[in-house]
């Protein structure tokens, strides 16, 4: 499947940038009000301390010390592990259908890494322990610790996706500037610095090996890595151990960030009447990738859950139990299926297709990936192979203050992409263009 979006103009591209709507300016309100919820929720936090949510130590009316901060925080990271994995490998693979979708798909990146880091700023309780403790052990305990592997690794993807995103900006501000923003020229110009037209085959052979660089480190080291590494070391946490939490992590971080780029392709879509420049084509892909990835999700779902049940040790038994009768799972997996099931019968059936039916079972996706999460995370603490606390009544239950920390980062997203589509085109140039070639290391 192909699509032909080379009869644009370039009008279109900068729509976003020239124009302000009552849509616009309440998408805004919504996302700066969704901020300011979480801002007066963790002014409470640093005031009172962690004590204002439901995270404490073992024992302690059954809290745990890992919660919805970070179940959100894995969350995040792996929404901006898959979106810039499609993107990279629209580049190297050639997937021309999704050049539409890439850049959306670069900066969704940007936002969720930010909101990841947030995540741990937040739950260290007082913000000054990163200068403090973190920072000054990050050189002398990264060959020690997968925490100081864990900053190492998201630090260096952020820098990758950056520089990738820089780079590919200048091509088109430099074609473009007469279209955009006169007031924003400083920072055109700060982003143009040393640009002349033929550094852009340089250019593409350096995002062509940018992009190889991101495939190879996915698996590798970052959502297929060094993020579950931090929990499959732990045996004796009942349910993390073992190396199935690499791929099993890799598959929700893809399928979120397909559901993500779907919600986010569609919303500029409607806003800006870009229905020739996203088509329909290019939503049935991504809906077919959802499928496939969706079902790669529940697969390595089946399997732990079928590990965990046969002739497993009575600690990881008793947790799997747990976990196959906690509703919350069950509705997790059920959004998952059911979004699965819709992209195999639009293949199918491709005339049961609807935007606004995938848009919303990707909003269901991610909330199915992100209960998972959670559930991780706080089972593994619940259910771990020493029985000290088994004792303790009470369960957890994530707070207001944690739930507003969730609201605020979805906030500070909506926040991103309204601000920078004010300021560059979030679809690339070349997504438009039939006189590019395309660049081969």
């Amino acid at each position: 499947m192909s699509v032909d979006v080379t009869g644009v103009d370039r009008d279109t591209l900068v729509r976003p940038i020239q124009s302000f709507s009552k849509r616009y300016l309440a998408a805004l309100a919504v996302g700066l009000g969704l901020i300011g919820v979480w801002l007066a929720f963790y002014l409470q936090q640093l005031q009172h301390g962690l004590i204002v949510t439901n995270l404490s130590d073992w024992g302690s009316g059954g809290g745990v010390p890992w919660g919805l901060y970070i179940g959100a925080f894995i969350w995040w990271v792996g929404i901006a592990h898959g979106g810039i994995i499609l993107s990279a490998a629209v580049r190297l693979l050639g997937m021309d259908t999704y050049q539409p979708v890439a850049r959306l798909a670069e900066l969704l990146t940007i936002a969720a890494l930010t909101c990841a880091g947030l995540f741990i700023l937040i739950h260290v309780g007082r913000p000054d322990r990163l200068v403090t403790s973190v920072i000054p052990a990050w050189p002398t305990r990264v060959q020690w610790s997968p925490l100081m592997w864990d900053v190492t690794v998201i630090t260096a993807y952020f820098v990758l996706t950056a520089t990738y995103l820089a780079l590919t900006i200048r091509y088109d501000i430099h074609r473009l500037r007469d279209r955009l923003p006169s007031l924003l020229d400083p920072l055109y110009n700060v982003l143009m610095i040393g640009y002349s037209e033929t550094e852009d085959e340089i250019v593409e052979r350096m995002v062509w090996w940018i992009a190889f660089a991101i495939i190879i480190m996915a698996p590798l080291l970052l959502h297929g890595g060094v993020i579950p590494w931090l929990f499959a070391l732990l045996p004796s946490m009942a349910g993390w151990a073992g190396g199935v939490q690499g791929p099993s992590f890799l598959s929700i971080a893809l399928t979120s960030a397909v559901s993500g780029i779907i919600i986010i392709a569609a919303a500029f879509r409607y806003a800006y009447g870009w229905e020739e420049l996203i088509p329909d084509a290019v939503f049935q892909g991504l809906s077919q990738w959802l499928g496939f990835f969706s079902l790669i999700f529940l697969w390595l779902q089946l399997q732990q859950v079928i590990t965990g049940i046969f002739a497993a040790p009575t600690t990881l038994q008793h947790a799997t139990e747990v976990k196959i009768s906690t509703p919350l799972y069950l509705v997790a997996i059920g959004l998952v299926a059911l979004a699965m099931l819709y992209a195999f019968a639009t293949s199918l059936r491709p005339d049961l297709f609807d935007i606004r039916t995938m848009v919303a079972l990707s909003v269901g996706v991610l909330a199915g990936t992100l209960a998972e999460k959670v559930l991780f995370v706080v089972e593994g603490l619940q259910h771990a192979h020493f029985a000290l606390y088994d004792g303790v009544p009470g369960a957890y239950v994530p707070s207001p203050t944690e739930l507003s920390a969730l609201l605020g980062t979805i906030g500070i997203v909506v926040l991103f992409f309204l601000v920078v589509s004010k300021v560059i085109p979030v679809v690339e140039l070349h997504a438009i263009e039939d006189d590019h070639e395309e660049v081969n290391p």
